[in-house]
């Protein structure tokens, strides 16, 4: 038997980290996403998860030649799910902010969010101060309910309160409401059900954005992965599946 050389053992050790790291470059990401937040994401009727989210990741990572699984991960443990490893990474409507940036780190923003306002067609309405002696829904304890109650006060008669953003619009719809206040995903999908309502963009309403989450100091993903979103942006990809799921121009979005 020929004796092994230095060389050789070199060699070997160089062509197996080679095999390791073309394993780690193809495994599947599990990507964790809270399957109740229509339109962004959910089941459908085959209990397929679907939705703005997925559809951004997905196009994200075949940018990046990522491979990725969507598993339905509840909210309430989502970033537990992150932190143990049971999930690579989170796109779940996450609201980019400098408290969860002490935690996480996140990729450039995915998504512009705001507060919108809902109102009937022949609504004469230009924004929230316009609104003023009517009636309008907002979710409990939501940005809009903090929003109305501070243009209006907290305890105003005319500030209606409900557990969820369909039954808001759906109250609205019916005309028992003058107007609703909410996400503007949410509210821009829920709408277009109604041929009787429109949205309205009040320009005082601040911006924030959605970013995809990975663990601190994950470098390596997070590069790849604003990679992937930056080719996204660039193609159309962004504009057509917003388009898709929103029935409007997607808004530019700041690369950090």
């Amino acid at each position: 038997m020929r004796p092994t050389t230095f060389a050789t053992l070199v060699a070997g050790f160089a062509m197996l980290c080679a095999s390791v790291s073309a394993v780690a470059q193809n495994k599947e990401l599990v990507v964790g996403s809270s399957a109740t937040y229509r339109p962004f994401a959910y089941e459908s009727p085959t209990k397929e998860i679907v939705g703005y989210d997925v559809d951004m990741i997905k196009a994200i990572a075949q940018k990046a030649g990522l491979q990725v699984k969507i598993v339905n991960t509840p909210w309430t443990g989502i970033f537990a799910a992150l932190n143990n490893g049971d999930v690579d990474l989170v796109i779940s409507g996450v609201t980019i902010n400098d408290k969860r940036k002490q935690s996480y780190d996140f990729t450039a923003p995915y998504f512009e969010a705001r507060q919108l306002l809902a109102v009937q067609k022949d609504s004469p309405a230009k924004g929230l101060k316009d609104l003023a002696g009517k009636k309008i829904g907002v979710v409990t304890g939501s940005t809009g309910d903090d929003m109305a109650s501070r243009e209006f006060g907290k305890t105003n008669p005319d500030i209606r309160r409900f557990e969820s953003t369909p039954v808001v619009i759906s109250e609205l719809a019916n005309n028992g409401l003058d107007a609703a206040i909410g996400d503007n995903g949410v509210i821009a999908f829920r709408t277009q059900e109604h041929k009787n309502l429109k949205t309205i963009s009040d320009p005082n309403f601040p911006k924030e954005y959605f970013g995809i989450v990975v663990k601190q100091g994950n470098k390596a993903l997070l590069e790849k992965l604003n990679a992937g979103l930056a080719k996204v942006k660039a193609d159309g990809t962004y504009a057509q599946i917003y388009k898709k799921w929103f029935q409007a121009e997607a808004p530019a979005l700041p690369a950090q």
